[in-house]
């Protein structure tokens, strides 16, 4: 993992779990010293999808609501948002929160996020056929799997069952993820920047 103050993840973890008001408080620490490791311009954008999709991931684990978030990088995800339903709205937690809501027309499914747009909901992933993955994970698990397998995405999954949060990439998926383990792999694998060798390696339970 990139050097990240510990110190730094964690006050931004309890400005976001304790305080969601101060979302302003927080785009303008990605101005400061957690986020400005790159003067990329679309740094200001990044700080605001982690901090609304962190926001919408923390809500729907806390009660238990299944959710599955996919972010395109370099590989274009075009032919899996075609298979939903077309948003191309700003990325938000209200409305992140409201897709994934039980009983609506788009709970089931992926939202897919480019840089800080929803594109669309509701979308078809290829499930995994990896013969090894654990018997515990459910199908949003699985299409997380079979679409990092396939491209360089990042998926995030919430659990209905349990509310755990896991991350898929690179056909492998990480388990158990805490909340400041969450804002280092969005720090790490979605900052705008010019990519290094990554060594980041989630202590969760992996699986595949």
């Amino acid at each position: 993992m990139a050097d990240v103050p510990s110190n730094d993840l964690r006050v931004l973890a309890i400005l976001i779990i304790f305080q969601p008001e101060l979302r302003r408080a927080l785009e303008q620490l990605g101005r400061g010293s957690f986020f400005s490791r790159s003067n990329h311009p679309d740094d200001e954008k990044f700080t605001k999808v982690i901090v609304e999709t962190v926001k919408a991931v923390q809500y729907l684990a806390k009660r238990r609501i299944g959710a599955l978030l996919v972010f395109e990088r370099e590989t274009g995800l075009n032919d899996y948002i075609e298979t939903g339903i077309k948003i191309e709205g700003s990325a938000s937690s209200e409305l992140l929160i409201n897709i994934f809501i039980p009983n609506t027309p788009l709970h089931d499914g992926a939202v897919i996020i480019r840089k800080d747009t929803i594109m669309a909901a509701g979308c078809y992933l290829p499930l995994s056929e990896n013969p090894f993955i654990s018997k515990e994970l459910g199908t949003r698990h699985r299409a997380a799997l079979g679409l990092s397998e396939l491209t360089d995405c990042l998926a995030i999954i919430v659990s209905e069952e349990t509310g755990q949060i896991s991350m898929s990439k690179n056909g492998e998926i990480h388990r158990e993820l805490s909340d400041e383990e969450l804002l280092e792999i969005f720090d790490q694998e979605l900052r705008p920047q010019v990519k290094t060798p990554s060594s980041f390696w989630v202590r969760g339970k992996k699986n595949g």
